[in-house]
Parts: C-alpha cells; structure tokens; sequence
C-alpha cells in the first residue's frame, strides 16, 4: 500500500505543478475559447488542462517504473507504453476540438484510434467471471474492448459541464476500483500486492488530486475534451485491467458479485452519464444535428434549474457516485441483505439532497399562505 500511496503523491504533486504550468502559458499566450451561451462560467476560461493531467500520468508512470515494487509490471512494456500512446493520441485529439472544434467525425475516428492501440496490444476484454465465459476470438475481443474505451471516454466527456464535476466523478470511482484492485490482489497473489489495475488507479488518483485544487469552483482551468477523454480512457483501461485478472473457470457462485464488481462498477458509476449521452444522442439526431453538437441541456444543467447552484449540482453528482461505488464494495464484505438496507437508506438520503430545493421552494411556500 505505501508503493502505491508513493505513486499517488508523486502524481499529485506534478498534476498540481504542471497545471500551474499550463495555467501560466494559456494566460500569457491568451489561449482560452471563447465563452459559450450554454457555458455556465462568466470569464474566459483556458480549457487544456488535459494537457497536465497527462503529463502527471505520465510521469507517475514512470515513477512507478523506476520502483523495484513494480517490477512485474514492467516486465512486459508493451501494454504500458501501449496505454501511454493511446492517452497521448486522445489528448492530442481532444486538444485540437477544444482549439478548434473538429468535425464529429474526425473526433469519432480519433477514439476509435486511441481504444484500437489499446486493444492491440492486449489490454482487452477476453473474459467473462461468469461460468468460465470467454470471448470467442482475437477480432470480438477487439471490437468489444473498442466499443466499451469509446462509450466510457464519451460517458465522461459528456458530464465535464462544471467546474470539478469530471475530475470528481472519476475520482471516486477510481477511488473504488483502487480498493478493488488491492483486495482482489491480496486475493489472488498473498505474495505480490501489485497489478496494472492497481497501479493505473493510484496514478490516476493522484493527477486528479493534484488537478483540482485548479478546477474546483470557481475553476480556474477546465480539463476539456482532451482531460475528459483521456479520464474516460484510463478509467475504462483500468476496469478491463482489472477484469483480465480475473480467472472466470474459478469463480464460485458465492464469489460471482465480487468478481463482477469490475464490469458493473464503470457502468454503475457512468449510469448517469451514460442516460445523459444517450438522451443527448437522440435529442440531437432528432433536430437533425450532430450527435456532438453542444447544448445546455444535460442533467448537470438540469440539477441547476432545479435550485442547485453550481457547486450544489457537482455535489450531487459526488453524492450518488459515493452510492454506487461504496455500495459495490460493501459486497466484498457483507452479504447482499444488509447490502441492499445500506443502499435503500442511503439512497433516500440521496433523493433528499438532489431534491432540496424543490422541497425549500414548496416549504416557503406553504409558509406564505399559511402567514396570509
């Protein structure tokens, strides 16, 4: 655990340094885009944090290879390397939308390049813990490993609509998989706590760490498209990490939960995100626009209609994200009836503080008639 705490320092504090960094050079070369009518900032904002984020990930990366901890891990670079060209190419992609706004299409094919890197190099989605359940061939475990990076990367570029909205969401649920990919280590190898998974989280942890401070609000740098997809991207690498290192013809119907915490938790966590893109998809299509063109009509925008402010919306989205995620992880411990208690009260608790300002407006209003 302290390796991997290690890693997340170093990450954090080079994610904090090299933000200031970006920070600096979008000011003095006046690079921000800018402000938008469905942007919910008033000030011109640089938007290429993704920028430093990577570069911490990178680093903490490194960091991590030069540690004998993590010595079988970087046995075989491939993968590693592999992911850091897949990130390097979806930053530069999502560099260049936050510029200057590429065609949907370009976008598209820039994601498709990035999953295809990290598909072919072997981090893909070969197994199932379902009844010893594996992918049929070479080309299926591509396409879907593909299909699942693509949706995950869109899923959190679609929810980066305020100020540490994106970072935190991922945060948490990275958070989970973190803790996850520890037990499921001690597990699996008593002798060698350390895996990709594990490693990836404890990077990832660290550079969002690090990146906040400068994008809590009020922001003062966004991630953009390329810090969102990118997130997206490590996120999903890490749960089909996490998933490969599971041996499906081992898994016993009392281990069947746990094993699949790595396949649902992404979804779970994204549930919100991924209703707001395909609600978004649909929506956009059916007015005959791209189903990448921007609006203000995402589900972030809509916890502010409801009442929220802007910092009140972000912690909604933290509220429910810490639900799922710590409800996924209880089953490693508990068993699935005091589970469901603790996620029934706590889901309560919930809908409590998304609708609080619909439940303020009804009771000041009941209070002016009864005062009348």
């Amino acid at each position: 655990m302290r390796a991997y705490l290690l890693v997340a320092l170093i990450t954090a504090v080079i994610s904090y340094l090299a933000t200031w960094g970006v920070r600096f050079i979008a000011k003095k070369y006046d690079i921000h885009p800018a402000i938008r009518e469905r942007d919910v900032h008033k000030q011109p904002t640089p938007r290429i944090g993704g920028v430093a984020i990577f570069i911490a990930i990178a680093s903490g990366v490194v960091a991590a290879g030069s540690f004998g901890w993590f010595e079988s891990i970087f046995r075989d670079p491939g993968p590693i390397w592999a992911i850091l060209g897949a990130g390097a190419l979806i930053v530069v992609v999502g560099l260049l939308d936050d510029l200057i706004e590429l065609d949907w299409t370009a976008k598209m094919g820039g994601q498709v390049a990035a999953a295809w890197i990290l598909a072919s190099s072997g981090v893909q989605i070969v197994s199932l813990p379902i009844g010893g359940l594996t992918v049929g061939s070479f080309g299926v475990s591509l396409a879907i490993t593909v299909f699942v990076v693509v949706l995950v990367m869109n899923a959190v570029n679609f929810i980066d609509g305020l100020d540490g909205l994106a970072a935190g969401v991922v945060g948490i649920g990275t958070m989970a998989f973190f803790i996850y990919s520890y037990l499921l280590a001690q597990q699996t190898s008593p002798t060698n706590y350390f895996s990709l998974a594990g490693m990836l989280s404890a990077v990832v942890l660290g550079a969002i760490a690090g990146f906040l401070p400068h994008n809590f609000s009020p922001a003062k740098i966004f991630m953009g498209d390329s810090g969102a997809m990118l997130l997206g991207l490590m996120m999903a690498t890490s749960a089909i990490a996490v998933t490969g290192s599971i041996d499906p013809a081992t898994v016993t119907r009392n281990d069947l939960l746990p094993a699949l915490i790595p396949l649902v938790l992404p979804v779970i966590i994204l549930i919100l995100p991924l209703l707001d893109l395909l609600l978004a998809v649909v929506r956009r299509i059916r007015r005959g626009q791209s189903p990448f063109a921007a609006d203000r009509e995402h589900l972030h925008h809509q916890l502010q209609d409801l009442g929220h402010s802007h910092r009140g919306a972000v912690l909604v989205f933290y509220h429910w994200t810490a639900l799922v995620s710590v409800t996924l992880l209880l089953f490693f411990w508990l068993e699935v009836a005091p589970v469901i208690v603790i996620f029934g009260a706590w889901m309560i608790l919930a809908l409590i503080h998304t609708y609080w300002p619909v439940f303020k407006r009804v009771s000041k209003a009941r209070g002016k008639i009864v005062s009348k």
